[in-house]
């Protein structure tokens, strides 16, 4: 069972506009700011941007990498800030925040590109096989 206070492997995430189209498409986020560069920049952003469903996606990823296949995601709740545009490298970093009695385990996650931070939150899983 991990120790509270133990950190998670970092991710580094290289962030194209194919991730990001592709991204918002998978989650049928169909907003043009996801995928129109000229709209984007029509709206105030310098360009497309990465959805929080992508986010999402990628802040479980980091954790069930780390907490292995055979681990439950019980609960993500995650904070946006900064935007993810084409060119930014997200790094996500994680430590053990909480281990409950009954298996669970809460990490707390930051991915941060070159902007501060782009996420930050918790995940919580059961049946790590650590």
């Amino acid at each position: 069972m991990p120790k509270v206070g133990e950190t998670l492997p970092e991710l580094v995430i290289p962030i194209t506009p194919t991730q990001i189209v592709a991204g918002a498409i998978a989650s049928r986020d169909y907003q043009d700011v996801h995928h129109d560069v000229p709209a984007a920049r029509e709206k105030g952003s310098p360009d497309i941007f990465m959805n929080i469903l992508t986010t999402n996606g990628l802040v479980g990823r980091f954790v069930t990498d780390w907490a292995g296949a055979q681990a439950r995601v019980l609960k993500i709740a995650i904070r946006l800030g900064v935007p993810n545009y084409p060119g930014d490298t997200m790094t996500l970093t994680g430590a053990v925040a909480r281990v409950g009695e009954d298996g669970t385990v809460e990490v707390a996650i930051r991915g941060a590109n070159q902007l501060g931070n782009h996420v930050t939150g918790t995940v919580t899983v059961k049946g790590i096989g650590k």
